[in-house]
């Protein structure tokens, strides 16, 4: 009977120090640059340097969303930030990849949101 005790008691502990996620909350970053090849083949993947400035310096990099603007589509950034306040309030460029594999030929833009209205193309022509 006290083993039986003894063993829920530390399975229940051991949920009590789980050490505890910071809550963030995730916002879109405008895109400054985009910087990349304008040229590439079928099957080979592309990499481009994607430039964006976050609000403050505790900003980060959390994922590239699909995105419409008007009738255009394109991406966007989004920045993840911590809820409690940051201690440093001065907007940070950051950079991220984004890799275009592509599967035909053709010119294709690549589109990353740079403002409310507008998004920053970069062509990209596959032979």
């Amino acid at each position: 009977m006290l083993f039986l005790a003894v063993s829920l008691v530390s399975c229940s502990s051991d949920n009590d120090n789980k050490s505890e996620t910071p809550q963030t909350t995730s916002r879109s970053a405008n895109v400054t640059a985009i910087s990349g090849p304008a040229t590439g083949k079928i099957g080979v993947d592309i990499n481009y340097d994607v430039s964006f400035i976050v609000d403050n310096a505790c900003g980060q990099f959390d994922r590239i969303s699909s995105i419409s603007i008007g009738k255009e589509e394109g991406f966007q950034v989004e920045a993840k930030y911590p809820l409690e306040t940051c201690s440093n309030q001065t907007p940070t460029a950051l950079h991220t990849v984004y890799t275009f594999s592509p599967v035909s030929r053709g010119t294709f833009e690549i589109k990353f949101k740079k403002s409310e209205t507008e998004f920053l193309v970069k062509k990209l022509v596959i032979e």
